[in-house]
């Protein structure tokens, strides 16, 4: 009874610990998120024709009515939300200008109402986000307009919302033809170029010719992994270095300069000014950059430099004076509290009568290899098991190339084996008894057909439609399911292939029979993860901040979202269930952090050294490893330490309750909602 008093007390300080963590880094994130509480800060939205428009809206202190400010509006990239522009609406916004942090459709707390297809899908919300955020933000009396009636409004974005801003000057453009008023004074967009807007018809020349006498400026990063470069673009093998300033369209956006340079302005004859920056960044990198954050202050001080207030006192400040990444750090601390909540609170409620029963008895661990010979097949095996879902990913995440063709012939080889194997087994008549015969190839066999399935119908399973409308989670899902079905394979041999398999009991690789051992895990879990979520959700209403770090984070959600997670949640059960058991069978043996670091190699070690060969390829030679990976890589800086957070919760409850559950539902619990909180969600597939 003394031990169990022991471990509560020290669970509940763990608790106050996650406490005072997430409470503490919010209050100072959303301190300098408000610049020391001289920004007002809102989350706003407001209806449009196309659905519902939201957003983080940073007000100086002092702006209104009777000092409207210039205004800017931006956007963050594909499968991202508001607060991924932090860097610029704090640093802006602290000089004095308002910024509207702009949620495109389908993304983050914005709703799109219009019916569309899978194959236009893409084309769905960044035409019209910004631009339907300017008509709203031009009608707000603290949005300076000249003598005219002209907007002083900047638009600016990242990726796709860099493609937004393009179209929005156009359509400023299209509309002041009849207007006579130009509501967007000038632009900046981030890593992008013309690619896709050109679907659209906006080619870089047309663009060119809308923009007028605007001041425009691009950051258009080295070693961007999509664009600035058209033949890389047109070939699919966008992932090498770039020079934009020195290309064809570059030049003729400068104006078509003898010797154009980057960060230099050049003035058009048509009184417009245009400049490109080209920092030495990866794509996702331009949002979380003290360099181009600083560009961005440059141009936009620039842009307004006729407009600014007299009261703007902080206008001065030089642009390596920078803050954002104080608020990003706090943030940081919130979320390593969120995280560190969960595990003793769900053993927290485990002490409690019904939840008791999650805990069985704890079985002694699964030995470790003993010869000389096992050790090496052991870690022949586990290098195998570590590197594969990184030898795959690219294959995986495409659905194509030469690893399909080799993972059907290896499900294909196994179904033979295992049903020789079978044949034999009856021949022989051996001592291990007709059970003992069919049964690791029984199992085998079945999990290589389930395999063969998923990739003979690749096209069709997790295909992007009004169920499944999150094209990325599709993606992730997808390789999860192949990983899960492969890892399973890999098992299962090595279960039969050991020689004291036969006294091993099922209870030692966490499965339990006890239905109510099961229902008392998932309640758990379940509660665990609510209580976080509604601490997050009152951290989000109060300071208005979620849990982040960079691409990785922790977001509230709408009513569409827990939807999604519904469907998207058996599959990553599936996972969870089986890497869980894999991982606990095969590090069980090793002693304090040793297997924990062996269970972290073993589930993402292979994906880490994927993303250092991939970039490391890159800034060395001037080409990644895999030159058609860009947006799947990418994906991988949020992937990683989410499923290395997973590995730790699996390891630890499987240690402290017995069962695998636990750990199997905390994770699809959290991962799911993490997972789908954090894209594009498609509310208007059809």
């Amino acid at each position: 009874m003394k031990d169990v008093s022991v471990k509560k007390k020290k669970y509940q300080k763990l608790i106050m610990l996650s406490i005072i963590l997430i409470l503490l880094g919010s209050v100072l994130a959303h301190l300098f998120n408000t610049s020391f509480y001289s920004t007002k800060l809102s989350r706003i939205s407001f209806d449009t024709e196309k659905g519902e428009l939201s957003g983080l809206l940073y007000i100086p202190n002092g702006a209104n009515s009777q000092d409207p400010r210039p205004t800017i509006i931006t956007t963050h990239g594909y499968l991202n939300s508001s607060e991924m522009q932090d860097a610029v609406a704090i640093e802006l916004s602290r000089r004095g200008y308002v910024v509207l942090a702009l949620d495109m459709y389908d993304h983050g707390h914005s709703i799109n109402n219009t019916e569309f297809s899978s194959s236009s899908a893409f084309f769905s919300f960044w035409p019209t986000s910004i631009y339907d955020a300017v008509q709203y933000m031009y009608e707000q009396d603290y949005v300076l307009k000249d003598e005219a009636g002209n907007g002083i409004i900047a638009v600016g974005g990242h990726s796709m919302g860099g493609f937004s801003s393009t179209m929005a000057m156009v359509q400023d453009e299209q509309d002041y033809a009849t207007t006579g008023i130009r509501k967007i004074h000038a632009g900046l967009t981030m890593g992008s170029d013309y690619s896709w807007s050109s679907y659209l018809g906006v080619t870089g020349d047309v663009a060119f010719q809308a923009y007028g006498p605007r001041i425009v400026g691009k950051v258009a990063a080295h070693y961007d992994e999509f664009f600035f470069d058209q033949e890389a673009f047109a070939s699919g093998e966008s992932v090498v270095y770039k020079d934009y300033t020195n290309t064809e369209e570059g030049r003729k956006f400068l104006g078509n300069p003898a010797e154009p340079q980057s960060e230099t302005w050049y003035n058009l004859e048509n009184g417009g000014k245009r400049i490109i920056y080209t920092p030495r960044e990866i794509h996702p990198r331009n949002h979380f950059s003290i360099t181009t954050t600083g560009h961005a202050i440059d141009f936009y001080n620039v842009a307004f430099e006729e407009y600014t207030s007299t009261n703007q006192n902080s206008a001065n400040l030089p642009s390596g004076n920078q803050i954002w990444f104080l608020k990003e750090l706090f943030s940081f601390v919130a979320m390593i509290g969120f995280f560190l909540l969960l595990v003793p609170l769900v053993l927290l409620i485990s002490d409690l009568p019904f939840f008791s029963k999650l805990k069985t008895e704890i079985n002694p661990e699964i030995k470790g290899p003993g010869t000389k010979k096992d050790k090496i097949i052991y870690w022949i095996i586990f290098s195998i098991s570590a590197l594969f879902p990184a030898l795959f990913f690219p294959t995986l995440m495409d659905k194509a190339g030469t690893g399909m063709t080799v993972l059907k012939v290896f499900s294909v080889l196994v179904i033979a084996l295992s049903v020789v194997k079978v044949i034999m087994g009856f021949v022989k008549k051996d001592k291990e008894g007709f059970k003992a015969i069919i049964t690791g190839p029984a199992l085998l066999s079945a999990v290589s057909i389930i395999l063969l399935l998923i990739l003979i119908n690749s096209s069709n399973v997790l295909k992007l439609n009004s169920y499944f409308n999150e094209p990325t989670t599709n993606q992730i899902l997808y390789w999860a399911m192949v990983v899960t079905s492969v890892v399973a394979i890999i098992g299962l041999f090595t279960h039969y292939l050991n020689k004291n398999s036969q006294s091993i009991s099922l209870k030692q690789y966490g499965f339990v029979v006890n239905w109510k051992s099961i229902l008392a895990s998932l309640v758990a879990a379940l509660v665990a993860v609510l209580i976080a979520y509604l601490i997050l959700f009152i951290i989000d209403t109060v300071f208005k901040v979620d849990f982040r770090i960079w691409t990785w984070a922790v977001k509230t959600f709408g009513s569409s979202h827990l939807v999604a997670a519904l469907k998207y949640a058996p599959f990553f059960f599936l996972y969870f269930y089986v890497t869980g058991i894999t991982v606990n069978a095969n590090t069980g043996h090793m002693k304090g952090w040793k297997g924990y670091v062996a269970a972290s190699v073993l589930n993402v070690g292979g994906l880490v050294l994927y993303l250092i060969l991939q970039y490391g390829k890159l800034f060395i030679t001037g080409t990644a490893l895999f030159p058609s990976q860009s947006l799947s890589s990418i994906l991988l800086f949020a992937l990683i330490p989410t499923l290395l957070v997973a590995t730790i919760y699996s390891k630890v409850l499987f240690k402290r309750t017995g069962n695998i559950y636990t750990g199997v539902f905390l994770n699809t619990f959290l991962v799911t909602m993490i997972t789908v909180a954090n894209t594009t969600l498609y509310s208007g597939l059809i």
